[in-house]
Formats: C-alpha cells, structure tokens, sequence
C-alpha cells in the first residue's frame, strides 16, 4: 500500500469533462492506444471539470513566462482496465531491457522487479479506497512544448523507470545540459503550483489535484490544515 491511499476519500461527484485539445499540445496518436491499451469507448483526454479548470489556469501562467509555449498533454484519464495493461506492459519491457526470463527468475527476483514498476506506477485496484490516480480523473502527465512546437527536454521520458525520472535528480549537477533540464522541470513545476496541483514524488511528468496524492502532499506541506480527497474512481 502506498502512504497516500490512507487518505480517506469524500466523492464529490463531479463530472469529468473533455479537454480542449486545441488549447495544448497533444502527443499523437496516444501513446497507450498505440500499444493497443483497453480504453473502449472511453477517451483519455478527459479530466474532473475542476482539474481541467486549473490545467488551462497554469498554461496562462506558463505563458506568462513565454508567451508561446504550451503544456503538452501525455495522458489523463485512465480506466482501471488500461491501468492494468500499461503495469503489465512496463513489468514486461523491464524484463525486455535487462534482458531476463520470467521463467528462469525466483519468486524473489520477481518481487524486485515489481518493486521497480510500482516506484512509477500504482496498483489497478479495484478498491474504491485506493483507486490509481489516473483513474479518479484528478491526474495528469504533461511536458511542455516551446514556440516551434519543440517539446522541451526534460532529460528523461515521461514513463521512464530510472532514476533520473525523480524530480530533482539533475537538481545539483554542474553539467549545463542538466541544469537546464532541471531549470525546465522547476519551471513545470512553479505554474502547475500556481494554479493548485501537486507533483508526484518520483515522477517529473505527473501532477494531480483533488485525488488521494494530491491531498497527502498537502497535508504534508501543512500538516496543520489536513486535508480529504474529493475525486474517487471514476
């Protein structure tokens, strides 16, 4: 169990809403319906009208900063069941990268790799007390594009399970080339704050507002203002 899904949660019922793709930069085709995940008839560029609110709130203080750059949406909203195929689809590309077999792995060697896949990605629970974040429709993946419509370097990609996906991982470097990495990945991080998300502890790409994680992070930049999760599994 992970410490934030001891957040109790309090539905608010509020709808999720499309989102106005014209507005940002989309990475097309949607990298999960490339690999074919189970999204049905559902869409992933959806999210809780409040969230979505506050997504375009921080493009305008992006642009703010720069005037023509915009926020890239990776995902949104996630099924259950996509959530589901994208950890068993990491599971297997991390035995693909290092080259092993399951057959020829301990149950312990197994473990370990599950431990690498969930440093990055949350259980496909069907409790309504720990619903991945994607799922409630308060979390998003996102970069930022410049005015050519060049997506920024971040210095590693979003999904990527390593260590360099953690927020601060290029915070004390002397390299240039990574402290400008790091540069643009505070600079994510300031409008997204600004506009009332949280980011995820390991993962550059991943903000959320309303949701379990957003409401554990608050509580622990404020530990006298507790705070409840609004947005459940959707």
């Amino acid at each position: 169990m992970k410490p934030y899904q001891n957040i109790p949660i309090l539905e608010c019922q509020e709808p999720i809403a499309p989102i106005p793709l014209e507005l940002f930069a989309v990475e097309s085709p949607h990298p999960y319906q490339k690999l074919s995940a189970p999204y049905g008839d559902r869409s992933p560029y959806y999210l809780r009208q409040t969230v979505l609110t506050k997504l375009i709130e921080a493009q305008h203080q992006l642009q703010l900063q720069h005037p023509n750059w915009r926020i890239q949406i990776f995902d949104a909203y996630r099924p259950i069941e996509v959530q589901r195929f994208m950890v068993d689809y990491s599971f297997a590309e991390l035995l693909q990268a290092q080259q092993l077999k399951l057959s020829q792995l301990s149950e312990t060697e197994i473990e370990k790799i599950w431990e690498q896949v969930y440093q990055f990605w949350a259980p496909p629970s069907l409790d309504p007390a720990t619903p991945p974040p994607h799922s409630t429709g308060a979390a998003i993946d996102l970069t930022l594009v410049d005015e050519n419509g060049n997506t920024i370097n971040m210095g590693s990609a979003i999904d990527e399970i390593s260590p360099r996906s953690h927020p601060d991982y290029f915070a004390n470097s002397t390299n240039p080339l990574e402290q400008q990495y790091h540069t643009d990945r505070q600079l994510l991080l300031n409008v997204m704050l600004k506009a009332g998300f949280q980011r995820h502890p390991n993962e550059w790409w991943h903000f959320s507002c309303g949701d379990q994680m957003w409401a554990w992070l608050c509580d622990r930049a404020d530990p006298n203002n507790p705070v409840i999760a609004r947005y459940g599994k959707i």
